[in-house]
């Protein structure tokens, strides 16, 4: 188990000072990191993320000589475009809307034989980002095309229910339009037909067992956000449910809550109740605790807090994974400590989610390069690679308003 993480060694809490100076090569400069103020380091974050935004959009873009082989937000092309938005919602650089509409304009060609309909895999996430992209851009005629576009995708009988590939990620992608552009973008006849498969598909298989709804994916019944029950409640919760399907999201995490392991991590699926291994936002506490912080705060029920405060202990503690992404990474790890930040007004989190930071600016190239850490299969990629490190460092600038990328809206 120990080789998927590096032992966190970092103080459970170090002063700001003014005088904090950054030592590059030294042993002391993480814990220089730590104690510089924070306007200081956001200000390092910002700068680091956009030179990393640049060698991102070269590899990506400019070195294929802007071809698009994997059009996908997850691990893809459209991933860049996501990150050059969130650029320019921090910078307001003109540029980088421009660069993130061309792009998205290809992804729209290449996504056009595909038949996955989610935010993060399909064709959902080219045609939801191209018309809010559209939109900061001033351009109604392009607005309207991605809109018509989004409303021709069909959902298949035989789609699963997932986040990543299934009619969660659909639904996240209309949460997304509905959002940027305004209430009622996706009409609630479409989103409403989609919540109830989800339901009555969850109730199917949950009456075989002692959780209210329960799915599976590929024969496994997973617990995580990609591809079981945190990812699809996790959407089910922004929508607008009766009564009893309220219920019965309430009663799904809380039997996730008591099949936790004793440490407080979860396990990957119900018929791998043994492996504490995962500490993931795919797999295990991570992606878990942002759902339930959610929970915590549309029930209002203390049990969820009890449960994200414990949880959130094991990814402080095995959370320094040996990669860098958003999916199974130290990226999307910090994420966590965001969240409960923004919870709990809580300055430890902050501090946690600095510190998960600081190691990566501080430490990810140097370990990557002495081949101690894994750069991701697709290492400039928004939520394996370099991509999500980038976006991290530019939702640590206003830390109150961060979001896991296409899960938290």
């Amino acid at each position: 188990m120990g080789d998927r993480f590096i032992p966190n060694v970092m103080p459970d809490y170090i002063a700001e000072t003014s005088t904090a100076r950054v030592t590059t090569g030294e042993e002391d400069s993480l814990m220089n990191l730590l104690s510089m103020p924070y306007p200081s380091l956001s200000q390092l974050l910002k700068r680091t993320a956009l030179d990393l935004k640049e060698t991102i959009v070269m590899e990506i873009w400019g070195l294929t000589g802007q071809q698009v082989e994997d059009f996908t937000l997850y691990a893809g092309t459209l991933g860049i475009s996501f990150l050059l938005f969130k650029a320019y919602r921090v910078t307001k650089n003109e540029n980088d809307l421009s660069l993130c509409l061309e792009i998205v304009k290809a992804c729209d060609s290449a996504s056009l034989p595909s038949r996955d309909v989610t935010f993060l895999c399909g064709r959902a996430g080219v045609c939801a980002l191209g018309a809010v992209v559209a939109k900061h851009a001033g351009d109604q005629q392009l607005l309207d095309y991605y809109l018509t576009q989004f409303k021709k995708i069909k959902l298949s009988r035989g789609l699963p229910d997932e986040l990543l590939y299934g009619r969660a990620g659909f639904l996240w992608a209309c949460l997304f339009l509905n959002k940027h552009i305004g209430e009622g973008t996706i009409p609630s006849t479409t989103t409403r037909q989609v919540v109830d498969d989800i339901i009555s598909n969850g109730r199917a298989l949950g009456k075989k067992g002692k959780c209210p709804l329960m799915f599976e994916w590929y024969g496994e019944k997973y617990l995580g956000a990609a591809h079981g029950l945190a990812g699809i409640m996790h959407v089910l919760m922004d929508m607008d449910l009766k009564p009893d399907e309220a219920q019965d999201v309430k009663g799904t995490l809380k039997y996730m809550i008591k099949n936790r392991f004793p440490g407080g991590n979860y396990p990957v699926s119900e018929e791998d109740r043994k492996r504490d291994a995962l500490v993931h936002w795919c797999h295990g506490a991570p992606g878990i605790v942002l759902t339930l912080a959610k929970a915590a705060k549309v029930f209002g029920d203390k049990e969820f807090l009890e449960a994200v405060t414990e949880s959130a202990e094991v990814v402080w503690n095995r959370g320094l994974l040996k990669r860098v992404g958003i999916c199974h990474g130290i990226s999307g790890n910090t994420y966590v400590f965001l969240t409960l930040y923004r919870l709990t007004d809580n300055t430890e989190y902050l501090y946690r989610a600095k510190a998960f930071a600081c190691f990566l600016l501080d430490q990810a190239h140097k370990l990557i390069s002495k081949g101690e850490m894994h750069g991701g299969d697709r290492p400039y990629s928004l939520f394996e690679g370099m991509g999500g490190l980038a976006y991290l460092f530019l939702d640590m600038i206003e830390p109150s308003e961060a979001r896991f990328p296409a899960y938290e809206l």
